[in-house]
């Protein structure tokens, strides 16, 4: 394990990999033989969480279908195109990746082929990484960790520049109005400090007014993270 420099807070980097059937992630990936890669994971309120997969390998149609299997998961297609599509499900705490979130695990890279699972977290202080992963552990007793190591920050999932562009270029004023207005809010806090309910309070809109544009901007902001042109993105009312 690398030394971290002792004016950086370290960053423990955990690898978990897992064989389990109730997870979407995990078993469709054998049964469609296709693979799965989380992109953006999302509180929604009420204990539950969005989480948007990239799916390659497979119809859209065959994983949309696999909601019926699954009481606690709601599966919808948001950009489809040739054997896949960019998805999201909606799943509760049972989900290991929300699991590890939900303790101060920050999910990197989750993805799921050949019906194995690789989750790739990144602990950061004040977080103990031997408790988050002995927790992890014990109540996913068909995962194991596979490696851990000591980093000196957090992986960026955009660079500064990066982050500019695709606000000005793929989000509408109203879009990014509302998007810049929940996170000085604290709406992407964990946990919340804030309600989408409050922040359409604040902007002086509806609770559904305040839903679409969030949802409409995280949405294009996921699509930023595949290629393609921008006719195939999700096209959102502004």
């Amino acid at each position: 394990m690398s030394e971290a420099s002792p004016d950086i807070p370290s960053v423990v980097e955990a690898e978990f990999r897992l064989h389990d059937s109730s997870h979407p992630f995990v078993a469709v990936s054998e049964m469609k033989d296709c693979r799965f890669e989380l992109a953006k994971l999302i509180p929604r309120g009420d204990g539950q969480y969005a989480e948007f997969f990239n799916v390659t390998g497979a119809e859209p149609s065959q994983i949309v279908e696999i909601e019926s299997n699954y009481d606690e998961v709601s599966v919808c297609l948001l950009n489809g195109y040739e054997s896949g599509g960019l998805f999201e499900f909606v799943v509760s705490e049972g989900c290991p990746a929300v699991h590890l979130a939900k303790r101060g695990a920050l999910p990197r890279e989750v993805a799921g082929a050949d019906g194995r699972g690789r989750i790739l977290v990144e602990i950061p202080a004040p977080h103990e990484p031997a408790t988050v992963i002995e927790d992890f552990l014990d109540a996913h007793p068909n995962a194991r960790l596979a490696s851990k190591q000591e980093t000196e920050s957090l992986t960026p999932l955009f660079t500064s520049s990066g982050v500019s562009q695709v606000l000005q270029t793929k989000l509408t004023d109203r879009q990014r109005e509302v998007l810049e207005a929940a996170f000085d809010a604290g709406y992407y806090d964990w946990p919340r400090t804030v309600t989408g309910e409050e922040v359409a309070d604040q902007l002086g809109i509806a609770s559904a007014t305040f839903s679409e544009h969030i949802h409409s901007a995280e949405r294009r902001l996921l699509a930023a993270l595949f290629e393609g042109p921008p006719s195939d993105w999700p096209d959102d009312t502004d």
